[in-house]
């Protein structure tokens, strides 16, 4: 890491330079699901979920279905389905050490995010699992989470990155194929174009 000189080691000089919140701002932070948090994760189709293990390593996992596919069970539940992917499984490998995630949830064209934390509990019970359903298969397993706090997160990073302005996306041309990045980090005896044709039909064969 670079020899940084000026650097915040403390709350109190961090808060010199910040200042303290408004009240407007800390009375925003709840600590259930409210009405608007509900029709929120009712129409999102993309969450990313962040965890971190028992010594502090951190993962951020994205996670994305059909809207409505994160169930709210009550006010202070909310449960998320955790479909077909590498078997890593970094979030539940997390969870298992250390149960405080916090979750962003995104609506694609809508400039502010609803972002919660709280504490999850990994479930397999069929009733939940079920109900979580896309074309035909069953997760096995459903990420619970207790809900803790709540609050919607304003519009500035949206505006800043124009995120949702299709006219200011960045060009594609020149980034790597993910089979690219894989082959070339594990130094794997198998071509590019072997590796991506594997990419390819992991992506139509095993979505659930």
């Amino acid at each position: 890491m670079p020899d940084f000189k000026n650097v915040i080691t403390s709350r109190e000089e961090f808060r010199a330079v910040m200042g303290e919140p408004s009240e407007r701002v800390t009375r925003k932070v709840i600590s259930h699901l409210d009405k608007h948090c509900g029709v929120f994760i009712n129409r999102s189709p993309f969450v990313l979920l962040a965890s971190a293990d028992a010594k502090g390593n951190t993962d951020i996992s994205p996670k994305g279905d059909p809207l409505g596919f994160v169930k709210i069970i009550d006010k202070h539940t909310l449960a998320l389905p955790d479909r077909l992917g590498n078997r890593k499984g970094d979030s539940i490998e997390n969870i298992l050490q250390n149960p405080k995630v916090g979750l962003i949830f995104l609506i694609p064209g809508k400039s502010e995010t609803l972002r919660v934390s709280g504490t999850a509990t990994i479930v397999r019970d069929i009733e939940l699992r079920e109900s979580m359903v896309v074309q035909e298969k069953i997760p096995d397993f459903a990420i619970v989470v207790h809900v803790e706090e709540a609050f919607f997160h304003c519009s500035k990073c949206m505006i800043r990155s124009q995120l949702w302005e299709h006219e200011c996306w960045p060009s594609l041309e020149g980034l790597p194929r993910l089979a690219e990045t894989m082959v070339d980090a594990g130094k794997l005896e198998i071509s590019e174009s072997e590796m991506h044709d594997i990419v390819v039909n992991d992506e139509l064969e095993r979505l659930y």
